[in-house]
């Protein structure tokens, strides 16, 4: 199981991240795995701040999928990530309000995920992310009906 986070800043930009272990022009939003015993709340706070340095007081829900998301991996990549132990996952969203400023967002933290970021447009997002990811980023937007 896990998490993603839509956070969307006060121009309704949406941050998104250009993974730094891909060699696609693909961008992603934050996201990542619930740990044991985790909620998936505190889990989407967590990864919020490890992948874009902002904590949670500059940030607040403002909407969740209502139904889990699933995405599968292309065969290809079956057995090479997540030390070959999953095939695909399953995430619960949210859609968080950026209270902060582009000063707050640090990429740069002790185990980065992006090399890049910027603020792009929510009907922008389904043609962003790698292909596999596309349905499933169309899905989110749908659910989360912003």
């Amino acid at each position: 199981p896990g998490v993603g986070v839509m956070l969307l800043n006060a121009q309704g930009l949406v941050f998104v991240g250009q993974r730094l272990d891909s060699k696609l022009e693909a961008w992603q939003m934050p996201q990542g795995g619930i740990d044991d015993g985790e909620d998936a709340v505190v889990a989407a706070f967590r990864e919020l701040e490890e992948e874009t340095g902002v904590p949670a007081h500059l940030a607040e829900i403002i909407a969740e999928t209502p139904d889990w998301h699933y995405y599968d991996l292309p065969d290809a990549l079956i057995g090479t990530i997540w030390k070959g132990r999953y095939a695909g996952q399953r995430q619960k969203w949210f859609a968080m309000r950026f209270l902060g400023s582009d000063a707050d967002v640090a990429i740069d933290q002790p185990h980065p995920e992006f090399k890049a970021w910027r603020g792009a447009e929510v009907h922008t997002l389904e043609n962003l992310p790698v292909p596999f990811k596309r349905d499933l980023y169309r899905d989110i937007i749908a659910s989360l009906d912003l």
